[in-house]
């Protein structure tokens, strides 16, 4: 993990381009993020690093913890619904 300011880049082992995505997409959705986006450097022997940088006093943390909790609701609500589609 390296962080400076407004600037955080966390390296997350054990996930891919579909879990990156995701959370890039949802970091971009909060109006205190003004950059986000992910680089894995090599497709088979490396991991994940994702980067966010901030505006005003909102840490990068902070910002990354928020977009995790929205993802985490989204999946609650899609399972509900598969779980409800299956049912009839």
């Amino acid at each position: 993990m390296k962080k400076t300011g407004n600037e955080l880049k966390i390296e997350i082992e054990g996930v891919g381009h579909t879990l990156c995505n995701l959370l890039q997409r949802k970091l971009l959705e909060d109006e205190n993020v003004d950059v986000a986006g992910y680089d894995i450097p090599h497709p088979l022997a490396s991991n994940p690093v994702i980067y966010v940088r901030t505006k005003g006093d909102v840490a990068p943390e902070e910002a990354l913890l928020k977009a995790v909790d929205r993802l985490l609701e989204i999946s609650e609500e899609f399972g509900k619904a598969l779980e409800k589609a299956l049912k009839t």
